[in-house]
Order: C-alpha cells, then structure tokens, then sequence
C-alpha cells in the first residue's frame, strides 16, 4: 500500500531532501553574506533575504506548474519554446528594453522585476533539444547533418548570448547540447569536431577582446594586480583561506564587509566558505552530487521505459545544474576565470532561482511518471488516451445497466406488487 502511494505521487526523496536543503541554506547565506552591501545600498541589512524569500516562493509556484504539465505537452512545445527563446536573447538587447549592469546588457525590465533573459533561455533550448533528439535521432546517430540540424539554433542563442555578453552561459548551454547529443547516440568523431571548433571560437574571443584577456591574466596571478584586476578573485581566495576546515562561523566572515564585490551573487561560495570551512564545503558538494546523481536515475529510469524525451532532458537538465554549480565554485577557487555564473539555488538572484525551481519541477515530473508506469497506471498522453477509450466502455455499460423501477420491487422482497 505504501508502495502504491509513493508511485502515485511520485515522489524521489533524496533528490528531494537535497533540493530543499540546498534552497534553505542558500536562504541563510544570502541572508549572512548580503548584510554589509544591503545596509550601504537600502538601509536595511534584510533587504536581499526577503526578496530572495519571496523569489524562492515564486518559484516553487513555478516549479509546481511544470510539475502538473505532462511531459508529452513540454515535448509537443519545442519549437515554440526555441522560438521563446530566441525572442528573449533578441528583446534583451535593444536599447530601451534590454538593461545594462556593469557593461552587460542581460536583463529586462518586467513589472518591477529584472528578468536574467539567457536563464530562461537556456531551459527552453535544452527542452527543444531533447525533443529533437528523438525526433531525428536516426539521423544524429548516422550523419553530420543530423548534429548540424540542431546546433544551428544553439548557436545562433550563443551568438545572441555573447552580444550580451555572457560567455558562461554560452558555455553552460553548449556543454549541455553536446552531452544530450552524446547521449542521444552522436558519433563521438563528429562531436570531437565540433568541440574543436567551440574550442578555436572561444580562444578567438579572448585573443580578440581587451576585457576577457584583462579576466584571463588576472585569473592566472589575482596577487600580481591586486589593486585592479586580480582585487575580486584574491579576496575570494583570502575568505576561503580563513575559512580553514571547520570556518569562522556564521555571520563571523570579514570579507563580505565590502572587501569582496558581489559576496551575495557570484561569490556567494567563498563567503560560505570562510562562515563554514572545508567541512560546509564538502556537505555543499555533497547536496549538489546528490541532486545530479538523482537526477541521472530518474532519467535512466525514462530510459528503461523508452520515454527518450523524458531521458534525455532530464539528463541535460542534471548535467546543467552539475555543471554550473562546478563553474561557479571553482572560479571562486581561482580555477577557471571569472564567468558571472550564479551558484543554483545559493545565490541570490529571481530569475536564476525561479528557472532551477522550473528544472526541478521537470525532473520530479518524469520521475512522477516514471513512478505510475512501474505502477501499471498510464501517465500524460497515455493517460489520456485511456481515458477516450474508456469513455465508450463506459457508456456500453451504462447503456447495458437494467433501468432501476421502484414498482416492480416488493416491500417484503417478494414478485411484483399487487
């Protein structure tokens, strides 16, 4: 019986316990690194958490509704989603609509919220990229032209991205196209040229632009320009090296005083790091190595009852969260150059936090219907197909039923009344 109830609601709970111990501790931090900044900005130290509290309602409302929609409705809508998509990265853009923050035009105005354009963005191309994958996936799996097909589109985003610039999530989302083409049956002779050329396009951008080179030099040595370029990295580096292995303790960091930019956005996890040490630091990696290896056994699960379209976005959608989450702590680690990638659902920020609710929401979908096909219960369009099926049986019966006549029964049980 137990069995049945948890298949009915479908319901992963390790997958779950991490998310919701991920989004309550992002909660705390943003509330314990944004102090400083919040006071100097508004005059009120709270001011980031209460507006990262009701982002993160918000976006449990959105991850709901993702939640409720069948799988097959997120398949039948790829196109209109790359469409989406596409018109986002465009609007964002144009003078008037499109905001610009610190040489960036990433954001549009919308009824007093700032919405991150490429966030969204990213989520509507990987649903359109797994829908293409079993669409055409004879094609991907026996020519160059079937990877070209759906590479066209997601480099045009990429393009449209780069303009803004943000080249981590150019990143991101190409990393995240070629591991579903990979795992949709790409040759992997065909994705090692691919990679190639990504490889070469994005060694021609950071020879070709001043900004990026300055960003590549500073991350080799910070400590060489302390005062210029390597200022915000080598702050990063000085609150993760207080942080030792158990931390200062929470709200105890010095860094997020004003001497590290952005402590409660791109930064987050060094703050983190000085609070709780190389034990927070462990539990972190810890949370987010379950949501991905959740992630894959749900879409393994889709796999093994040959919904593709289910499998493949759920790996993209795990592999993106993996991925980022990476990015973003090993550039506070000075491992990789500065990207502006947020940490997922640490770091404060409405459209990153609301476009991983969504994901997560998708992931628990497949899983829900993952959980009622074991079950023998049909699931999204197949659910409904029983249904038009059941409909006639239904009326036969109904028609077959003997008509009910108050008359023709005895008080006593006996024949017809007299």
């Amino acid at each position: 019986m137990i069995n049945d109830l948890r298949a009915q609601q479908g319901l992963d709970l390790p997958f779950l316990l991490a998310a919701c111990g991920l989004v309550a501790w992002g909660l705390v931090l943003v509330a314990s690194a944004s102090v400083a900044v919040s006071e100097k900005l508004t005059g009120a130290p709270l001011h980031f958490f209460y507006k990262q509290l009701t982002f993160a309602f918000v976006g449990l409302s959105c991850g709901a509704f993702a939640f409720c929609v069948p799988m097959s409705a997120w398949e039948r809508s790829g196109y209109l989603l790359l469409m989406f998509a596409l018109l986002l990265l465009v609007l964002v853009l144009i003078p008037g609509l499109g905001i610009g923050v610190n040489g960036s035009r990433r954001w549009l105005h919308l009824a007093g919220f700032r919405l991150q354009a490429s966030e969204p963005a990213r989520l509507a191309l990987m649903i359109y990229l797994a829908g293409y994958i079993v669409r055409k996936q004879v094609a991907l799996q026996n020519s160059f032209a079937g990877i070209i097909k759906p590479l066209l589109p997601l480099c045009l985003a990429s393009g449209l991205m780069l303009m803004e610039p943000d080249l981590g999530s150019t990143a991101i989302l190409m990393g995240t196209a070629m591991l579903m083409l990979f795992l949709g049956g790409a040759r992997l002779v065909y994705l090692a040229l691919m990679l190639g050329a990504g490889a070469g396009a994005f060694a021609l951008l950071v020879a070709t632009s001043a900004y990026r080179m300055r960003r590549l030099l500073a991350f080799s040595d910070p400590f060489a320009d302390i005062e210029n370029g390597g200022w915000q990295l080598a702050q990063s580096l000085i609150a993760l090296g207080r942080g030792e292995w158990i931390g200062v303790g929470l709200g105890n960091s010095v860094q997020k005083l004003l001497y590290l930019p952005e402590t409660h956005t791109d930064f987050i996890f060094a703050v983190m790091g000085e609070e709780f040490g190389l034990v927070g630091v462990v539990v972190l990696l810890a949370l987010f190595g379950v949501l991905v290896w959740r992630g894959f056994v749900i879409a393994r699960r889709a796999e093994k009852f040959n919904r593709r379209f289910r499998a493949y976005l759920c790996y993209g959608l795990s592999a993106c969260l993996g991925m980022q989450a990476l990015i973003n702590m090993a550039v506070n680690m000075g491992l990789l150059p500065t990207k502006g990638l947020t940490l997922p659902l640490i770091s404060y920020g409405g459209s990153s936090l609301m476009t991983v609710f969504v994901m997560l929401g998708l992931m628990l979908r497949v899983d829900h219907e993952n959980r009622l096909e074991a079950a023998g219960a049909p699931s999204g369009a197949f659910a409904a197909k029983a249904r038009e099926h059941a409909a006639p049986a239904k009326r036969v019966l109904k028609s077959r039923r003997p008509a009910w006549d108050p008359r023709q029964i005895s008080l006593f049980g006996g024949g017809e009344s007299s």
